[in-house]
């Protein structure tokens, strides 16, 4: 990045920038910058893959949803199947790859994406989206056998209410119940 480069469309000046660690599915980059107030300070700032979530109903209004437990913040809950954008891959597919791996249920039909949204702007460049589907078919499994949790189907409602309740795990989960909550009684 070239010097005291001012950032589009705000006051913001970024006077360098250097990776200062990157890992498997993450990078953290370090940001000399001035902000609009004048304060000039180390921006820390980091950087994960674009992740793609499938929000994958059936004739009945049930939503397609994993048990799982998750390590990193050692919680077991809801949540919807999704995953990493793979280079080159268009968002709705890896949405779909994601719930066949992990679900054993392939999205079917036309799908459409619902909302792309940034879920930690002020620290993170996080790109999610979340597709919707209105059915599904099934193979005999999980198409990875190492993906975690187990798969089943809950009345959209059941959903809803686990978003209102903090019990759906992930942002691209609770975003997407509720954005199509929002959607159907516009």
């Amino acid at each position: 990045m070239t010097q005291d480069t001012p950032q589009p469309d705000h006051s913001w000046v970024v006077h360098s920038r250097h990776t200062a660690w990157t890992g498997r599915t993450l990078r953290v980059e370090v940001e000399d910058v001035t902000a609009p107030a004048g304060d000039r300070f180390d921006h820390d700032r980091a950087i994960f893959p674009e992740a793609a979530i499938a929000l994958v109903l059936d004739e009945e209004d049930r939503v397609l949803v994993l048990r799982t437990h998750r390590h990193v913040v050692d919680l077991e809950g809801w949540e919807l199947p999704g995953g990493v954008v793979e280079p080159g891959e268009d968002p709705m597919t890896a949405a779909a790859r994601e719930a066949a791996e992990e679900t054993g249920w392939a999205p079917s039909g036309p799908g459409r994406t619902l909302i792309a949204f940034q879920p930690l702007p002020g620290m993170a460049e996080a790109p999610m989206s979340v597709h919707v589907w209105t059915g599904a078919v099934t193979g005999d499994e999980p198409l990875d056998p190492y993906e975690p949790g187990r798969a089943t189907w809950i009345p959209f409602a059941e959903a809803l209410r686990l978003a209102l309740a903090g019990e759906l795990l992930g942002a691209g989960s609770m975003v997407g119940v509720l954005a199509l909550h929002a959607e159907r009684t516009r």
